[in-house]
Parts: structure tokens; C-alpha cells; sequence
């Protein structure tokens, strides 16, 4: 009698379910990624207005992230703790600067990158609310959702893939999209985003690797993200070379540079992740 009385009744079941939460969830969590976005975009003459909407709705998304798993989910939502949360997020960022500072270096040591001036300090005000934006948003979508849900189902390496590719071929959507980009993204930026998240199964370092290499690739040179529409930085610069080492008019993530930089830092990820055994076995291989 006990027992019955504590199993949770069906329609919980089912909204606990792998499946169902990537779809229920990752839907709501995808819809106000894309209204954020559109509310950026609608107020592109506000920037300030814009990085205030990108903040407030980070921070209601990651509240109704965190009391879907409490209430639905009945656990602790251990991947968005706030112990840690700001060393973390900081290791992350400064790792998505010099991942990104990277790969300008070597164009400019290849004499391929140029920067030619400075533009106003308010320039790189736009770029906040983007970065914030993607970060956050894309990071529960792609690792806490996706990820998480792939996991659960069919354990860490199979999650790895499938996020990978799915995070990478979503990139398609955008103006300047190629299917070389998309490839580049599954392969560097799946894997390390990922890797990123294993190393502590909390969110917070991808959420600050993603945010900087995003703002720092926008806000501060220039380039375009992803496929994305331009907006100019702090920096004017000028890129001229083959587009399979510049990554021409996808952005870095297209470059060689990249591809081996980022790839890389999340080979060593993984393998941290891998010695500190916060690799997730298939269900079928589980004790207990």
C-alpha cells in the first residue's frame, strides 16, 4: 500500500521519460530562445534595452530549467548548482578567449589577419546580449536537454555524438550557413561543449567557454559567428586568405585554426572527464 501510493502517477511518468523531456522541454526551452532572439533583434537601435531582455530571460529560462527538474523530474538539478558556479564559468570564459585569440594569432602570423583601427567602446555593447543569448539558451538545449536526454538513453559516447551533430547542423539555419561550417561545428565545438560539460557535469563552464569564444569572435574582432550577420567590433580588421584557413564567410569556426585548437582543448576535456569517471555507461551496462 506504500509502495502504490508513491509511484508517481502516469502523466508524471511520462514527462519524466527521456524522450518526452527532450521533446517537451528542449520545445519550450528552443521556443524562447528564438523569441529572446527576436526581442534582440526588435530593439537593435536599444542595445542596452537588448543585453537587459538577454540577461532577464537567461536567468527565467535557467529558473524554469532548474524547477522543471524539481517538480517533473523529482532531483537535484546538480547541473546548474551555484557552488562553484562563478570559478567555473570563469575558467570557461578565459579558455573561449585564447581559444578564439588563437586562432587570430595564427592568421596573423600567417599574414592572412590585419587589424586596422579601433571603433567606439559602445560598439561592442550589441554583442553582449547575442552572446548571453546563445550561451545560455544553447547550452541548455543542446547539453542539459539533448545531451542529458541522449544520455540517459544510450549513455555518454552516443549523447556525444548525436548533440554534436545536432548542434552542429542547427547551424544551418543561418544567412551565411555552410555544410562545411556545420561539419567544423559538430566535430570542434560538439565535442567541446561537451567535454566542457562532462569535466564537471555542470553547465557553467560550456555556458562561460561558449559566451566569451561567441562575444570575443563579435564584440571584440569583428567576425562573423557561425554564419551569422556581421556586426562590427572593436576592432577593424581585414581577413584575406583561402577560405578553408580563414573560414571566409562562415567565421572561424570554418578555420583550420579552429578545428585544431578547439578540437584539441576538447580531446583534453574528455579526457579528464574520462579520469575523473563521469562517463555514463549505456542503461544496459549500468549495476543496479
Amino acid at each position: 500500500m506504500e509502495q502504490a501510493l508513491s509511484t508517481p502517477p502516469i502523466w508524471l511518468r511520462v514527462l519524466q521519460f527521456p524522450l518526452t523531456r527532450l521533446i517537451v522541454l528542449g520545445g519550450i526551452v528552443f521556443y524562447m530562445m528564438a523569441w529572446t532572439e527576436g526581442k534582440i533583434i526588435a530593439f537593435k537601435d536599444s542595445p542596452l534595452t537588448g543585453v537587459a531582455i538577454a540577461v532577464a530571460m537567461a536567468v527565467a529560462i535557467m529558473v524554469f530549467y532548474a524547477a522543471w527538474g524539481k517538480v517533473i523530474e523529482r532531483r537535484e538539478v546538480t547541473e546548474l548548482s551555484l557552488p562553484g558556479a562563478g570559478r567555473e564559468f570563469a575558467i570557461g570564459a578565459l579558455v573561449g578567449t585564447a581559444l578564439y585569440t588563437a586562432c587570430v594569432l595564427l592568421l596573423m602570423v600567417l599574414g592572412m589577419y590585419k587589424i586596422e583601427g579601433l571603433n567606439p567602446l559602445s560598439i561592442m555593447i550589441p554583442g553582449i546580449a547575442m552572446a548571453v543569448k546563445s550561451a545560455v539558451f544553447e547550452e541548455l538545449v543542446f547539453r542539459g536537454i539533448l545531451f542529458g536526454s541522449v544520455e540517459a538513453m544510450a549513455g555518454s559516447w552516443i549523447a556525444i555524438i548525436i548533440s554534436s551533430l545536432v548542434f552542429g547542423f542547427i547551424h544551418l539555419l543561418n544567412p551565411s550557413a555552410t555544410i562545411g561550417g556545420a561539419v567544423y561545428i559538430c566535430i570542434e565545438a560538439g565535442l567541446l561543449f561537451s567535454a566542457a560539460y562532462m569535466v564537471t557535469r555542470r553547465l557553467w563552464m560550456a555556458m562561460g567557454l561558449h559566451m566569451l569564444w561567441n562575444y570575443v569572435q563579435s564584440g571584440v574582432f569583428s567576425g562573423i559567428v557561425s554564419g551569422g550577420v556581421m556586426m562590427p567590433g572593436l576592432f577593424k580588421t581585414q581577413v584575406e586568405g583561402p577560405d578553408f584557413v580563414t573560414g571566409g564567410s562562415f567565421g572561424m569556426e570554418e578555420s583550420l585554426g579552429a578545428l585544431i585548437f578547439c578540437t584539441g582543448a576538447g580531446i583534453v576535456m574528455l579526457l579528464i572527464a574520462m579520469r575523473r569517471g563521469h562517463m555514463l555507461p549505456p542503461p544496459w551496462k549500468r549495476k543496479g
